[in-house]
């Protein structure tokens, strides 16, 4: 029913990736022609730009295009008298920075209040998906006094008069809002404009002033370009959070694939149309090149059906194999504006082509070399993942590109935003540069800086003498060659003990803080805070100014671990310095009978987490888990008083798509979840697994990796004939 916009996106190597980045429902306005179709995608790099294409337009067909080059502008002029022309924004003349110097807040407007007759204006699925995306994250704010932002409660998703989700009486709505001043601050989520039979790109039905419009299938002529923000199609059961991940499930080289081309589609017999959709069948040939339509779009079809309709509609039906991810969109437009564009090199995961010369377009993508094609394919994974995999995501990456245009907030690099994990992942306030973000460290040649800064969390406390563990701990640890510095963090309830109880830790600088109560602090160190109220378990994962390594070594107060297990682990983490690296692994599962997520601490030939009472992790996961995480996790940890260990797992597996790993430590060693102790009891697992479950669901899916990767001091990088012993302390059994 709300055919639209003229894009054809077709796909090489399968199909499904491409159809979900940019909807496949209505597409775009080109300026050579007033038609436009819905859109499927698929593409390949190393082709020509299209203006470098030669030509194989007759006179005739020359003389055609002139004239739809005229139709265009007449009807574009036409539009321009139907609808308010959009004010030629820039940020500089159409939004106030000054309220976002402090914070970048988003408030949403109230719902609007009954009607007479006790209905509340309609709001559709994807639109109260977009308000609870907001309402649940950081960027939300109740006030309007602090917000950078402003989202309307009036839904205008579908500014198409004829559908059943339409809003009717918008301009005397926002007419009504207290805050609305001509839209300025303002951002507007839009995916359909216009209405049958012209579907003109402008028509929203209202005037959105010096609004931000975040709107789908937007044209060049039509982008304000710097303000607004293109954004990508999505149906209406498109996930709220998370989403199925890429289809590519393995990287082998080359990939063997049954499809070069394929697409799947409506076609418009009557009204709005689109020559090249309607001209795809002739590519078609049901062995490498599938492409298939159907006539089957809106009520009257059957009326209007060409003698076509029937066998495409049989073809149709029987199309599957190609609604796989991991497609190479196809670009078929001449003037769409890509989702994100701004940000996205779409130059290193699509191909564009001539919508006017496609019957060549099986010579273009036959033309591909293989590696360009895996290339490619491996970006689609990255994009779909990091941006477009939810409507949660395509929000946040919105707000994102809207934070960087603001004067005083740094600006990612092309790198960040293209490789994995992407720019919502990597805050750029947390440094000056990106070479000092984990998993950048190696594509940028790059090495974590030496040492690393042990973190001892108390949360138990007692008396401190030779003998108390806390005591054997702290003169383990200064015995290390790599060690820094030393952060004691105390979350007791009794009074911490006094400097002169603490073990000599010579030239190694020592700090204690207490996280809660009226004790000060006493540090041995320079610098000591205090933390009035109660404490959270999370504290131990706070950005402290005094880690100033890369390497942060996060251990219980009861850790038994000697020097060579600390210099090993450390060792390791320096390879993998993006993921946790310890000894005390846990796993989860899935439980059937439960219909839930069980954890085990049971001895397994897998693990899917490794406890931060003995780990090695880079220090930018601290700023992470304190300025990034939702309000909703960390929320669950001070209420529970437990499971931020599993929580810092879950976040670094979800950053890195990777496991933690491992490292093997003396054959004696006990932790206490599985020894003695209040965390062995029985509800404390019960507790655990019940976190479990909420994580995964604030996430929308499970991040933590299966692994059975064991690293062993004995081995790993070492040649056994001559440094068999580097590490004798780990080899000695109950030592």
């Amino acid at each position: 029913m709300q055919a639209k916009k003229r894009y054809i996106l077709v796909f090489v190597s399968c199909a499904f990736l491409a159809y979900a980045y940019f909807g496949g429902y209505r597409l775009k306005v080109s300026p050579l022609r007033p038609r436009r179709a819905q859109h499927e995608s698929a593409k390949d790099g190393g082709v020509q730009p299209h203006e470098q294409l030669p030509s194989f337009l007759g006179s005739h067909d020359q003389q055609e295009l002139k004239l739809l080059q005229s139709n265009q502008s007449k009807s574009l002029e036409s539009s321009k008298q139907l609808v308010p022309r959009k004010p030629d924004c820039r940020m500089e003349t159409c939004f106030d920075f000054t309220r976002c110097y402090d914070r970048f807040l988003v408030y949403i407007y109230p719902p609007e209040p009954l009607n007479s007759l006790g209905a509340a204006p309609p709001t559709s699925a994807n639109y109260q998906k977009i308000l609870t995306a907001i309402q649940e994250s950081r960027y939300y704010t109740s006030d309007p006094t602090a917000a950078c932002l402003f989202v309307l409660g009036i839904d205008t998703l579908d500014r198409d008069s004829l559908s059943e989700d339409y809003v009717r009486n918008v301009p005397s709505r926002l007419a009504r809002l207290p805050y609305w001043n001509n839209g300025r601050n303002h951002i507007i989520f839009n995916l359909y404009s216009g209405t049958w039979p012209d579907y003109a790109e402008n028509s929203l039905g209202f005037d959105a002033g010096e609004a931000i419009l975040a709107k789908a299938s937007m044209g060049v002529l039509q982008l304000r370009h710097g303000f607004d923000v293109s954004i990508p199609l999505f149906h209406k059961q498109f996930p709220l959070r998370a989403g199925a991940t890429g289809s590519v499930q393995s990287n082998n080289f080359p990939a063997n694939k049954k499809y070069l081309l394929a697409f799947k589609g409506k076609r418009y017999v009557h009204g709005i149309g689109s020559e090249t959709r309607n001209s795809l069948f002739h590519l078609h040939n049901g062995r490498d090149m599938v492409l298939v339509t159907t006539c089957r779009h809106g009520k009257s079809w059957r009326e209007l059906q060409d003698n076509r309709c029937d066998e495409d509609n049989r073809e149709y039906d029987r199309f599957l194999e190609a609604l796989q991810a991991g497609c190479i969109p196809v670009l078929l437009s001449n003037a769409w504006v890509l989702p994100f564009e701004s940000k996205i090199d779409w130059k290193q995961a699509a191909i564009w082509a001539d919508e006017r010369l496609l019957l060549q377009v099986p010579d273009i993508v036959r033309s591909i070399p293989a590696e360009r094609i895996f290339a490619l394919r491996q970006q689609t994974q990255v994009l779909w993942e990091r941006y477009f995999g939810s409507i949660e995501k395509i929000v946040f990456t919105t707000f994102e590109i809207i934070r960087e245009r603001l004067p005083d907030y740094p600006v990612r690099s092309s790198l960040v935003w293209n490789s994995s994990p992407g720019a919502l992942l990597t805050l750029p306030t947390f440094a000056d540069s990106s070479r000092y973000m984990p998993f950048l460290l190696n594509s940028m040649g790059a090495e974590p800086r030496h040492n690393y800064t042990a973190v001892i969390y108390v949360q138990i406390g007692g008396a401190l003498g030779p003998n108390a563990a806390l005591y054997k701990l702290v003169r383990t640890i200064t015995k290390s060659q790599f060690v820094e510095r030393i952060l004691v963090l105390w979350a007791a309830d009794r009074p911490l003990p006094l400097k002169k109880r603490w073990p000599p830790t010579s030239h190694i600088p020592l700090h204690v803080i207490s996280l809660g109560g009226s004790t000060r602090s006493q540090g041995a160190g320079p610098t000591s805070q205090t933390t009035e109220g109660r404490p959270s378990i999370s504290q131990r994962f706070l950005p402290y100014e005094e880690i100033q390594t890369d390497a942060v070594l996060s251990l219980d107060e009861d850790a038994i671990l000697n020097t060579d297990e600390l210099d090993f682990a450390y060792t390791v983490w320096r390879d993998f310095p993006e993921r946790i690296v310890g000894y005390p692994a846990r796993a989860h599962f899935w439980d059937d009978s439960k219909n839930a997520w069980g954890y085990t601490s049971k001895w397994t030939n897998y693990y899917s987490i490794v406890l931060t009472g003995a780990a090695f992790y880079h220090r930018y996961y601290n700023y992470l888990y304190t300025n990034w995480l939702s309000l909703l996790l960390l929320k669950t940890v001070q209420q529970s008083s437990n499971c931020e260990d599993i929580l810092m797992n879950l976040l670094v597996s979800h950053v890195t798509r990777k496991p933690p790993i491992k490292v093997t430590q003396r054959k004696g060693y006990k932790d206490r979840e599985t020894g003695r102790s209040p965390w062995n009891d029985p509800d404390h697992f019960i507790q655990r697994q019940s976190c479990l479950n909420t994580f995964a669901a604030v996430f929308g899916y499970m991040p933590l990796i299966r692994s059975n990767l064991r690293m062993d001091p004995m081995l790993y990088r070492d040649p056994v004939s001559n440094l068999r012993k580097k590490y004798r302390q780990i080899e000695l059994v109950g030592s």
